[in-house]
């Protein structure tokens, strides 16, 4: 398993690199653009030689583009829906010229049209968007946690969205753990993990599953609210180690997401506590 996080790529998108080795990280997750507005960044040419040469030079292994929150492919506003397909379709672009290996999104909200018809319109954004992926990179559904609207917070609706578009070559998944707790998945015990990937093998194929978002939670389980807390200092604390080594996650790439120290992001501490809970979990696994 590689351990890594989310970086800031300010001063060019090759910089998260640097960030990503200064904290120790084997694998570095990005915004290709701001994520406080709509337009798209235009990465220069060397800057994305540089990433690459960076990248192999320093022994770094996954890659992943994080969509902007600010898109909604379930959007009943035809604007709104636009600017999100547009955006997706550019942070694909900028994920394949950098060799991503995944660009991870949330599906959005149906905001009150309901889930059927939300499921439509998402998926007629994504066969759109889909057809930009290249080389290695694919399309990966996030789990979401969240209340009324919001698709994507079971893996019945993921599978509902990948079935929808026959099940596309390039369409995967990535596991926020926090997102999986706020919805009512125990992933703080062994079985309950088990649960998960039997679900997810059956209903999505396990082959799909490309990226994990490790974090620890601030709120209850089945509390479907969304806030991230540093490792070992959430609701899920020691129990996230049961999540963390799970058998069919070993070959992934683990992303942090956590606020940090003063809300700073992700640093050396948290992939240092991360890198420890996972061999706490893998000495004391059952023989």
């Amino acid at each position: 398993m590689e351990f890594g996080a989310h970086v800031s790529t300010r001063g060019g998108i090759d910089t998260a690199i640097d960030r990503i080795v200064a904290i120790g990280g084997d694998c570095a997750q990005v915004f290709t653009q701001s994520p406080r507005m709509w337009r798209a960044t235009a990465h220069a040419p060397e800057a994305i030689e540089r990433f690459a040469a960076k990248r192999q030079e320093e022994g770094i292994g996954g890659v992943a583009c994080h969509a902007l929150y600010l898109v909604n492919l379930a959007a009943p506003d035809d604007g709104v829906y636009q600017r999100s397909v547009d955006t997706m379709r550019a942070t694909v672009d900028a994920a394949c010229a950098i060799g991503a290996d995944a660009v991870v999104f949330h599906v959005g909200s149906h905001l009150g049209a309901g889930f059927d018809a939300g499921l439509e319109r998402a998926a007629a954004a994504l066969e759109q968007i889909l057809e930009r992926c290249e080389g290695d990179t694919w399309l990966c559904m996030e789990n979401s946690a969240g209340t009324g609207a919001t698709i994507g917070r079971s893996l019945e609706e993921l599978a509902a969205l990948l079935e929808r578009l026959d099940r596309h070559p390039r369409l995967g998944v990535c596991l926020d753990s926090c997102h999986l707790y706020a919805s009512g998945y125990e992933i703080t015990r062994r079985e309950g993990v088990d649960a998960l990937v039997a679900e997810l093998d059956e209903r999505i194929g396990l082959d799909r599953l490309r990226a994990l978002h490790v974090n620890d939670s601030a709120t209850e389980l089945g509390s479907n609210r969304d806030r991230h807390a540093n490792i070992m200092e959430g609701l899920m604390g020691e129990g996230l180690g049961a999540f963390l080594v799970h058998p069919a996650f070993q070959h992934l790439s683990a992303y942090l997401e956590v606020p940090g120290q003063e809300k700073s992001g992700p640093n050396a501490e948290e992939i240092r506590k991360l890198r420890e809970l996972h061999a706490r979990w893998t000495d004391a696994a059952p023989t």
